[in-house]
């Protein structure tokens, strides 16, 4: 059975090249939201395997929709992705249990790997 995943992004064409390439390499994906609000409610309604989670957003930032479903659920697997030179909100994203993340522009093989090594449980592997 696919693992599935909920993307979060405000950026349509960011939400579009992620399904895209999780589609190809046979994940399913669950849903789409476009900021922090919108991820929570989805989350607990949809209840992805794993969870895309861009930094800055409107309403509600990355960090903080992380907090909160985090809070509700210890166990989700939320991977953030940022923009270079994001380093500060990264680590805020990985204090408040984010499991890894990915830098924009990111590559299929970069996105594929973190998202294995976050399914196996695996712990952050690489350095900011």
């Amino acid at each position: 059975m696919a693992k599935t995943v909920l993307v979060v992004d405000d950026m349509k064409f960011v939400r579009d090249t992620l399904r895209e390439l999780l589609t190809e390499a046979h994940y399913e994906v669950l849903g789409e939201a476009v900021n922090g609000r919108e991820a929570f409610e989805k989350y607990f309604r949809l209840r992805p395997d794993l969870v895309t989670m861009d930094v800055v957003m409107p309403e509600m930032s990355g960090i903080e929709a992380c907090r909160k479903i985090l809070k509700k659920d210890k166990n989700a697997r939320i991977v953030i992705v940022s923009a270079m030179n994001q380093e500060s909100l990264v680590m805020d994203a990985i204090n408040a249990g984010a499991r890894d993340y990915i830098v924009k522009p990111f590559r299929k093989e970069d996105i594929l790997k973190t998202f294995e090594n976050v399914l196996l449980d695996k712990s952050l592997e690489k350095e900011l």
